[in-house]
């Protein structure tokens, strides 16, 4: 068998995680806690793969920004004063200090070092002082401009010029969940988490039931059995776990309106590959939010998200509460086991494991990995 491309990871184990799944394997150890396998994914991966940054509600108004890292590239999501959504590189072309920090609104963005200034376009408007400065300034003395798109609701970006477009990948996954209305959701809170784990440990957590029989024993298994959920075929880059009721009640009100009864009482956990992550249920949507920052580490932030009209309510209040609660308390579960699972892939004589069918979901993640990877 031929030697493997990818560092630490042996022809023979990749060929495992290749199977088909009644027969795969995990990916092996190293896949998670080399640095140089990180290394290749950021460039192989996460600089050249659709990432949500915002959604539209949380940017509302002209002018408003998000400052944020996109796998170390620093960037600026812009709310432009044209109405147009636009993400830049938050890097002065004069001598690359950051132009904005954090969140807010503002119609020019100053550099801190120099005092360049920039619009809502990232067109140069101000750079003091350049008097003498022969051919100044070019035309193409301006932010630089990435690839984004909206997407139900979610603004997108790409540092990679030439990758296709995102919605035709998922135009499947959009059909799928069309009747909960993503694209009108508002994010209602939000919680964030410092994770200390690499990001594949969390998306492998979230898109599989298997490990609600003991990870999740007296909250989730009780209303969705493990064994009755379900992962159906995939055309793109995205995966759906579809988690039925185990009581299915149909009369019971939901928050979000106009669901078919396979819907409105299920639990949905869907990825469009690496991490764009959302879970689905009849009250809402919870986005998880991956923004990697090393090979082991990554903040994570759950925005809870109902329908506009939820905030309208009467109580709406005491509702937003019961569903960040509840959202809190899962993922304290996840934090448990994924704090297990980290601990025993960086040791010594850790290897590769068989996947369950029920861990489908996994399977079609380790495809499109490898693949990219060049493995």
């Amino acid at each position: 068998m031929e030697a493997s491309l990818l560092p630490g990871l042996s022809a023979e184990e990749i060929a495992r995680s290749r199977r088909p799944l009644e027969d795969a394997w995990t990916l092996p150890a190293a896949a998670y806690v080399r640095q140089d396998i990180h290394a290749l994914e950021t460039e192989r991966i996460l600089r050249r793969s659709w990432t949500p940054l915002a959604r539209v509600d949380q940017v509302p108004e002209p002018g408003d920004f998000i400052a944020m890292d996109l796998a170390g590239q620093p960037v600026l999501l812009v709310h432009g004063l044209d109405g147009t959504f636009r993400v830049m590189a938050n890097v002065c072309r004069h001598r690359a200090a950051p132009v904005a920090q954090g969140t807010g609104r503002r119609k020019l963005f100053t550099c801190p070092y120099h005092a360049w200034s920039y619009d809502t376009e990232g067109r140069l408007a101000a750079a003091p002082l350049m008097e003498g400065a022969r051919d100044f300034p070019s035309d193409d003395c301006r932010l630089t401009e990435f690839r984004s798109e909206v997407w139900e609701g979610f603004v997108m970006a790409n540092l990679d010029p030439q990758a296709p477009p995102f919605a035709p990948q998922v135009e499947s996954l959009r059909r799928y969940f069309e009747a909960f209305g993503v694209g009108d959701m508002v994010v209602a809170r939000t919680l964030t988490y410092d994770s200390g784990w690499n990001w594949k440990v969390l998306v492998e957590n979230f898109m599989e039931a298997y490990h609600h029989l003991a990870a999740h024993a007296q909250t989730l298994e009780p209303g969705f059995h493990a064994r009755d959920s379900s992962v159906p075929d995939n055309d793109g880059p995205w995966s759906i776990l579809h988690m039925p009721a185990a009581a299915p009640d149909p009369g019971r009100p939901r928050l979000v309106q106009g669901l078919p009864d396979w819907q409105a009482g299920a639990l949905f956990a869907a990825v469009a590959f690496p991490h764009f992550m959302f879970a689905l249920h009849g009250d809402g949507m919870a986005w998880y939010q991956v923004l990697p920052t090393a090979g082991d580490r990554f903040v994570l932030k759950i925005h809870v998200c109902v329908p506009r009209h939820v905030l309208e309510m009467e109580g709406a209040d005491d509702v937003l509460a019961h569903l960040e609660q509840a959202t809190a308390a899962i993922h304290a579960e996840d934090i448990v086991v994924n704090d297990l699972v980290w601990r025993g892939l960086n040791a010594p004589a850790s290897g590769q494991g068989r996947l369950s069918p029920l861990e489908r979901s996994i399977w079609q993640m380790n495809q499109w990995w490898l693949a990219r990877m060049g493995a």
